[in-house]
């Protein structure tokens, strides 16, 4: 195959690390307030949206991983230039650029928001902006298996949440989410549609994939990390459905630290604010990862060095978060990032993998009609 990639063993990473990257990779800042957006759309039947939107992600990087299977040793970028050729392929892996670069944007944007609204209101953006790029930079720069590291140390500041999910079970009420199936159909698709925003994460296989050792497990691992973000994402729901009212809900942007205001501990006051402060470290395996996903295609299209891009790519981003600060243009950035995730994440790999099987098909015609001839 053309464009393929030679990654030698000692860049490679065990199949079972996939669990840890995408769970790492899954959940970011939408987990924080994805409640009221979903309920907008889906009501008490949320968790049902929920569930399909997740079934659906399955399907989806099952897709995935055939059209990678198919090419051996090649990640999405090598893919693109050997189905669409070099300038229509440039233009698909510009494109998916795009993406990986919008979103490490809106989730440095939305934890900065957060920032400001929950500890530090008065403290500018432009700081916590530099701040986060500056703990970025230093982890990039480490390398990809310092980068896979830190995703695996990420892990564990996301398995307290349930536990101390019980703690408001004492408060709710399971009447807020009856009937059960008594909205449309289409407002529970609707609420599916609205979930892309916050479960996109999964399609860092496209670039992960060549470094990948053990090839022949991985389709285990990534469905398993899915698995464990489905349960983390419908706990947290379940208890905001049936803590909150439905009016309550709507007017509450971020349920999921609402929800913690709420907790009290001995030992702990605030346990919101704690949350949020440790949640940089949560956040951090997706910057890296999408960063580093950036990197990837670039060094497809033109010759550069680590060094030279994270500089470029950080005054991009730097120069960007100081256009977009009030809480409408953030808004407007997310509705129009879930769009285009929904379209390059769910929609998109369909047409690859057609392409993809398209291309197969053709290649053993000619073969067959040469070895007649």
């Amino acid at each position: 195959m053309k464009n393929t990639l030679h990654i030698s063993n000692d860049q490679k990473i065990n199949a079972s690390l996939l669990f840890f990257i995408i769970v790492g990779c899954q959940i970011g800042v939408g987990i924080h307030g994805f409640q009221r957006v979903i309920y907008e759309h889906a009501k008490q039947d949320a968790w049902i949206s929920l569930i399909l939107s997740f079934l659906l992600a399955h399907f989806v990087v099952y897709i995935m991983m055939k059209t990678l299977d198919m090419y051996g040793s090649n990640d999405l970028y090598g893919i693109n230039l050997d189905i669409f050729g070099k300038y229509f392929g440039n233009f698909l892996n510009l494109l998916y650029i795009l993406y990986c670069s919008a979103a490490f944007f809106v989730i440095v944007k939305n934890y900065i928001e957060v920032i400001n609204t929950w500890v530090f209101s008065y403290l500018s953006s432009v700081f916590l902006c530099l701040s986060i790029l500056i703990i970025v930079i230093y982890a990039f720069t480490g390398g990809f298996k310092v980068m896979i590291g830190i995703t695996f140390f990420s892990f564990f500041f996301l398995i307290w949440i349930p536990p101390i999910l019980l703690i408001p079970l004492e408060y709710s009420d399971l009447n807020y989410i009856l009937p059960i199936l008594d909205n449309e159909l289409k407002g529970i698709l609707k609420g599916v549609l609205s979930m892309s925003f916050t479960i996109v994460g999964f399609e860092i296989i496209n670039t992960v994939y060549p470094f990948i050792k053990d090839k022949g497990k991985y389709k285990r691992y990534v469905h398993l990390g899915m698995l464990f973000t489905l349960f983390l994402y419908l706990a947290v729901l379940l208890v905001s459905l049936t803590f909150f009212s439905g009016d309550q809900l709507m007017k509450t942007i971020w349920a999921t630290l609402t929800l913690f205001g709420f907790i009290r501990l001995p030992f702990i006051e605030r346990i919101e604010i704690i949350t949020i402060c440790m949640w940089m470290i949560i956040i951090l395996p997706n910057l890296c990862l999408y960063m580093w996903s950036v990197y990837r295609g670039v060094r497809r299209m033109v010759n550069i060095s680590v060094n030279k891009f994270v500089m470029i790519f950080s005054t991009i981003i730097f120069i960007a978060n100081l256009f977009i600060n009030q809480r409408m243009h953030i808004n407007m950035l997310n509705n129009w990032f879930g769009k285009y995730a929904f379209s390059v994440v769910f929609i998109y790999p369909f047409i690859l993998f057609l392409c993809a099987l398209l291309k197969k098909q053709i290649k053993k015609m000619q073969v067959s009609n040469n070895e007649e001839n």
